[in-house]
């Protein structure tokens, strides 16, 4: 591609938004007329442009587009889990992007039936994506949806598995979750508005018209998303409805489709519970009095708050995450000390025993537990130098198998360490650091490196494990993940520091990290390069604004940069529930504090690092034009003449590309453009 002689330039247009008697001016807000051809004109152009500029790092991203396929085995099956008499699994096959689902019945030595083709069904479309599948009970029949926009919308059909042919079953405008009761034809599933919340129960009777199908619930409160889902013990049917703060449950004998949900305990404003369901009673994890959660007992007969019952008391070092109910065992999901712990009790005799793991720091959770009756417990286990792999704890005696650990070709493990670092915050608070790096990296001086953070609704970013991001280690780049707050890596006081009016944590946090890994002499400034994706690009977007002086460069990727005028439009997907995060800017106190972080609100004239922005067309997230006008007011008040690109999936969502390869060439891209900053720096603006 031939060099292009200058950035685009949006035209400003200019536009009053007017709220607590302020009038701000926003000179880009007509970037959000998606259906304008001058709009899609802009985004074209900006994505020639960010071709013209990394034109001369072809040959690198070829060569790390290779390089991260030849660390993937691309022939390769998930390890089978049981349910209901099948053996269930997904395969790869090289050369294709999307998998294979199938299934073996009885034994693993039985004939495999495929029950979807991603590929096949992907054929001839630009994007596609799986949301639901489910088989109903007897396993005759497997519902599913599909998206091929990016913007999860998703539409439901049924196929029959006895003749591999699909019902005449299609609902367009579902969500992502759907439940079978148990006479094998009752489906159950939800749909979103026309601002993509899930906020309809619906019920379809297999056999007749889906015109012909039934609303069973629907949520009034923009702040509440709903979801369906079938117990463990197959006995009922739930609807969880959550809000960012507050839930409720309501239930279903799953034998009785065609009576009414019954609500298990009315919700109570920032009271947060979740039931799981045990022969004749339900455990409830909730957050009622106890910061860090607790876990109570009620009867089926007497599920109402005033009839629970304590089991596990709350515990100021401990965070209850999660619960699992098999008919003789109690699973327990704790964060200690920054990392999950499996916490198993036997229900008969009442001895308790925890997982072993064998690193100090990584990521586990429970997975692909369908068998009620089992004695068996499946987790994902992962760390920074671990691929992730799939073991079986046997609850009764302790004993734990790998299943299969994810292979790796052309990467050795023991040429490759990790650390738990701790910066300090500017309060004083300890925020841990996780870095990887291969060995030796450290052994010259400051290392180029890639920082990561994210920092929002307690979503904990533990160190996993990335094949691709071997070619950044290989190298000789550090790879690090700051645990912000705001995030729930340490815990839900670790999440309640860092939203509403202490969201500035977040992004102090970040800037601390980065100034101590480089006092450390880790890094330094002009090789440390930033990404954050989502809310953790509104975190790049904040610190960039706040810092700019302390970064080489950054990748922000979806980026929910416009917060204030995105957060005062109720009209837009996300935006009611996200007033219990970040707070509700109708409120002048809110207003203002949104408004002093909000990265498109504060973009000001000096030098920034380089940048890539990346954005999707049809991101029900983040909207595209977050990103857009960032970029096109970063173009006319930036004085550096430091590279800045806006990369547009113009087939696609807030995941970037869906097929495996496609993805792996989006990464290649932004690893090219770290590399070249970090290692090289050739870049500049024109």
């Amino acid at each position: 591609m031939s060099q292009v002689e200058s950035a685009p330039k949006a035209k400003q247009v200019p536009h009053e938004l007017e709220a607590h008697g302020e009038v701000r001016v926003d000179n880009y807000y007509w970037l959000n007329q998606k259906e304008n051809p001058e709009v899609i004109a802009y985004l074209e152009a900006e994505n020639t442009w960010a071709e013209s500029k990394m034109a001369h790092t072809k040959e690198l991203q070829e060569s790390l587009f290779e390089e991260m396929v030849s660390r993937i085995k691309e022939d390769d099956e998930s390890p089978p889990y049981f349910h209901g008499g099948y053996w269930y699994y997904s395969r790869t096959i090289k050369d294709k992007n999307y998998e294979v689902y199938c299934r073996k019945e009885k034994t693993l030595e039985a004939s495999e039936q495929v029950l979807l083709d991603g590929n096949q069904m992907a054929e001839g479309k630009e994007y596609f994506a799986l949301g639901a599948m489910e088989p109903s009970p007897d396993h005759r029949w497997l519902a599913y949806s599909t998206d091929y926009l990016g913007n999860e919308r998703y539409t439901l059909r049924v196929r029959d598995l006895q003749t591999g042919k699909d019902t005449d079953t299609e609902v367009p405008d579902t969500y992502y979750s759907l439940a079978w009761a148990n006479d094998n034809k009752t489906l159950f599933y939800t749909r979103v508005d026309e601002a993509n919340r899930p906020y309809q129960v619906w019920k379809h009777v297999l056999g007749t018209d889906a015109s012909a199908d039934a609303l069973i619930f629907e949520e009034d409160d923009d702040a509440f998303f709903l979801g369906v889902q079938r117990t463990r013990s197959g006995k009922y049917l739930v609807i969880n409805l959550q809000s960012k703060v507050t839930t409720e449950t309501w239930l279903l004998d799953a034998n009785a489709p065609e009576g009414e949900f019954k609500l298990f305990s009315p919700r109570k404003q920032s009271v947060e519970y979740y039931v799981a369901h045990h022969e004749d009673s339900f455990y409830v994890m909730t957050n009622d009095g106890a910061t860090n959660f607790k876990l109570m007992k009620t009867s089926e007969n007497a599920t109402e708050a005033a009839n629970w019952t304590e089991v596990i008391a709350h515990n100021p070092e401990v965070t209850l995450s999660g619960i699992d109910t098999f008919k003789n065992f109690l699973v327990v999901t704790e964060r200690r000390s920054g990392v999950n712990t499996l916490r198993v009790r036997n229900f008969a005799s009442g001895e308790e025993k925890y997982v072993p793991f064998p690193e100090a720091s990584y990521t586990v959770r429970t997975t692909n537990n369908e068998e009620y009756g089992t004695t068996t417990l499946r987790y994902a286990y992962a760390s920074l130098t671990t691929p992730r792999s799939i073991f079986d704890y046997d609850m009764t005696t302790g004993e734990t198998k790998l299943v299969k650990e994810t292979e790796v070709p052309n990467y050795d493990r023991t040429e490759f360490e990790s650390q738990r670092i701790y910066a300090t915050a500017a309060d004083g608070t300890k925020v841990p650091i996780s870095i990887v790096y291969k060995k030796g990296a450290l052994d010259n001086g400051p290392a180029p490196l890639f920082l990561t953070g994210y920092g929002s609704y307690g979503i904990s970013y533990d160190p996993g494990f990335r094949s691709s991001r071997v070619a950044l280690l290989e190298r000789g780049i550090v790879f690090g993940i700051a645990h912000i707050r705001g995030g729930g890596d340490m815990g839900r006081m670790w999440y309640e520091d860092g939203k509403f009016d202490k969201k500035m944590n977040t992004f102090t946090d970040f800037i601390s990290a980065s100034e101590h890994l480089i006092n450390q002499g880790i890094t330094r400034t002009d090789i440390l390069a930033i990404e954050g994706g989502s809310a953790g690009g509104l975190l790049m977007g904040a610190v960039l604004n706040m810092r700019p002086d302390l970064f080489g460069a950054a990748i922000a990727s979806v980026p929910f940069v416009d917060v204030l005028t995105t957060i005062l439009d109720p009209s837009l997907p996300l935006t009611v529930i996200e007033w219990e995060e970040w707070g509700n800017p109708a409120e002048k106190k809110y207003y203002d504090y949104i408004k002093s972080y909000s990265p498109y609100d504060n973009v000001k004239a000096q030098d920034y690092p380089a940048m890539l922005v990346t954005a999707g067309l049809n991101d029900p997230r983040v909207s595209y034009w977050e990103p857009a006008k960032w970029v096109a007011k970063l173009r006319t008040l930036k004085t550096d003449s430091n590279v800045l690109m806006l990369k547009t999936n113009m087939g696609a969502g807030h995941g970037g590309a869906s097929g495996r390869y496609d993805y792996l060439k989006e990464l290649a891209f932004e690893y090219a453009f770290v590399i070249n900053q970090i290692t090289q720096r050739t870049f500049d603006e024109r």
